[in-house]
């Protein structure tokens, strides 16, 4: 490394030391929208029934004390977009997203001075600025990551909710048919199944009557919270069933239907385009073997 490198080097870190000390101490301006958000009695980790957002910092593992750091230290308006909604049907507190963005950033930081080390080891120097500027480039996209990561297990999650919430919905129509009022349908159902749908449901109606508070209500609540539209329309047939005691067997049949209907057409649109994609490598290996036939004419035409 020359001098100028070190200088440089210097320079940067000398920088950076100072532009952090100033943002730490320098007052700033709260984000009201993130302020509003964190006191409002919907909050995702408010509905949670072991939060780690309320606990001390020696609760849960080391990615969620580093969550809880980075929320007391650094300004909301550097978390960007928290996908609340995709947390909350992951059931993964706002700790723990945090602290994972953190830690991403962190090995997105430390990599490329690694392989510039070790390049150095085997006698292939790098450029100072090509691990500096590939730790700058790294840290920025591995700290959106999580966000990605967050989004796609929200979208299976989903998925499997809506064919869970299928079953439960025929499960409750069975129970209306029988002579049950809607709140015992819906509680009788939720107790069936076993899978973390039915838990999450049950638990939910369990609140709600704990609360003295409709159950379809506790639905509307909870389809917002999970982004489930789906929770939403069955919330809207049992609300209509506690007001005005309307028949809502065949209602509910016709969601369920709707909803598996749903389903299909989406399986089958990505099967379809599954089947697309086989056929552009068949394609190119059509144009490979003809090229292959025809090279050799077209070499003998030439000479």
């Amino acid at each position: 490394m020359t001098g100028l490198q070190i200088a440089l080097a210097s320079g940067t870190l000398l920088g950076l030391a100072l532009a952090l000390l100033v943002w730490r101490l320098a007052p700033s301006d709260p984000d009201l929208v993130d302020a509003l958000d964190r006191l409002s009695p919907d909050h995702v980790v408010s509905r949670r029934s072991a939060g780690l957002d309320d606990a001390g910092a020696d609760a849960g593992s080391a990615v969620d004390r580093i969550g809880l750091w980075a929320m007391k230290n650094l300004p909301g308006g550097a978390w960007a977009h928290t996908p609340r909604k995709d947390l909350a049907i992951l059931q993964i507190s706002e700790a723990r997203f945090y602290g994972e963005k953190v830690v991403w950033a962190m090995l997105g930081l430390i990599m490329p001075p690694l392989l510039a080390g070790f390049f150095t080891m085997i006698g292939l120097p790098l450029p100072f600025a090509i691990p500096t500027l590939g730790s700058l480039a790294l840290a920025v996209l591995f700290w959106f990551m999580p966000n990605y990561n967050a989004t796609d297990e929200a979208k299976k999650a989903r998925i499997e909710f809506n064919r869970a919430l299928g079953a439960y919905i025929d499960m409750v129509a069975t129970g209306v048919r029988d002579g049950s009022s809607g709140q015992q349908a819906l509680r009788s159902a939720a107790e069936v199944g076993d899978t973390w749908v039915f838990k999450r449901i049950e638990s939910e109606l369990r609140r709600a009557r704990y609360m003295t508070r409709a159950p379809w209500d506790s639905l509307h609540g909870l389809a917002d919270e999970l982004g489930v539209p789906e929770l939403d329309d069955l919330a809207d047939i049992m609300q209509q069933s506690g007001q005005d005691g309307a028949q809502i067997y065949n209602n509910l049949r016709a969601r369920a239907a709707a909803l598996r209907s749903a389903m299909l057409s989406a399986e089958l649109g990505k099967a379809n385009a599954a089947s697309e994609r086989m056929y552009i490598p068949a394609s190119l290996l059509g144009i490979v073997f003809m090229a292959i036939l025809v090279t050799p004419s077209m070499l003998r035409f030439a000479t």
